[in-house]
């Protein structure tokens, strides 16, 4: 018979996002859509399915309330809601790391629970190992001297983590996804951390409080996921909304909306096209995401992103990625363009 726990999600998502500006100015990275839902929302479900747990609370850790206002708040508190969980949010007022981070939810820190950072997509179907005191989840990778990863020993059992080995070490990278069977233990050492100023690159760092409990012999094992997809610039953005439209194809969900107006336009999937969207002599797709409310009129794109309520006219796009509320004409004669804004 399964042992039924009752689960937390910790979500530390208090960055703004500055790899990934313009688009991040206005909008938190966690909650920009990719393929049609927000990278946090998607996140979060997808955890919730491979825990197949009932979740009991999912905690927000958020940055300055002037940029994550009550909107965000409003945006999460649904997400948890239709997961059956309260929501708890937190505010991480300065960058100190994700360490730090951790511990501005230090009121939810108990019993079983996962800890995720909210810029990362994934797609997974192993059974966690509720015997172990934590789980360290991890990607596969062809070049591990790129990323932080975990040295296991002869039962697969994790001994280290290393940060951009120059020796192999392992091919399996650490993705940001963490379970701890008693959140507790490591809320311990991670205020041992704070209290001793233990820094490392500048910042308090989880890794820090994972390497204490593993000194006392905690068991670490690894959860590798079968996708891991980024989101932190705009190339890998529209790389991961791309990989994600063929997913959502696979599984057979609907992602064209039926509200769509096509007046002479074609097009070609894998797309997701929100509700209400006209597209008038044009050609969309394949591997593009269109918000809702957004007009394309002579229109040929793909491989690319257009959030909401943006006029789109006159243009062949590759590779774009839009934000909301923006007019385009290819035509243009005037232009007002804003911050780190890139045309090519």
């Amino acid at each position: 018979m399964k042992n039924i726990f009752f689960m937390k999600i910790i979500v530390p998502m208090a960055g703004r996002g500055s790899r990934l500006r313009p688009h991040s100015l206005t909008v938190p990275k966690p909650l920009i859509p990719i393929a049609g839902t927000p990278i946090v929302h998607r996140l979060v479900a997808d955890i919730a399915k491979i825990l197949d747990e009932p979740i009991e609370e999912i905690a927000f850790i958020l940055g300055d309330p002037a940029f994550f206002g009550d909107d965000v708040v409003n945006s999460l508190t649904k997400l948890a809601e239709s997961l059956g969980a309260k929501a708890s949010i937190y505010r991480q007022d300065q960058p100190l790391g994700t360490g730090h981070a951790i511990m501005c939810a230090e009121p939810s820190l108990s019993g079983p629970a996962v800890i995720a950072y909210a810029d990362t997509l994934i797609r997974a179907s192993f059974n966690l190992d509720q015997n172990a005191d934590a789980v360290i989840w991890t990607k596969e990778v062809e070049h591990p001297e790129a990323y932080g990863v975990v040295k296991l020993d002869a039962n697969n059992k994790i001994t280290e983590l290393v940060e951009k080995p120059e020796t192999f070490v392992s091919n399996q990278a650490v993705i940001g996804i963490y379970y701890f069977k008693d959140v507790a233990v490591l809320k311990g050492e991670l205020q041992h951390v704070l209290d001793n100023n233990i820094i490392n690159g500048g910042e308090y760092q989880i890794n820090d409080g994972i390497k204490g409990m593993m000194a006392k012999g905690k068991t670490f094992v690894t959860g590798t996921v079968d996708e891991w997809m980024d989101c932190g610039n705009k190339e890998v953005a529209i790389d991961t909304n791309t990989r994600m439209l063929n997913f959502l194809t696979s599984d057979g969900d609907q992602i064209v909306s039926n509200s769509v107006t096509n007046e002479n336009s074609t097009i070609i999937e894998p797309c997701f096209i929100g509700e209400n969207v006209v597209l008038k002599n044009s050609t969309v797709g394949p591997n593009v995401s269109i918000g809702n409310n957004t007009v394309l009129e002579n229109v040929t794109i793909k491989d690319s992103l257009i959030q909401t309520n943006s006029v789109i006219k006159n243009a062949i796009l590759e590779e774009a990625m839009i934000g909301n509320h923006v007019k385009y004409n290819g035509e243009f004669t005037k232009i007002s363009i804003g911050d780190y804004t890139v045309v090519e």
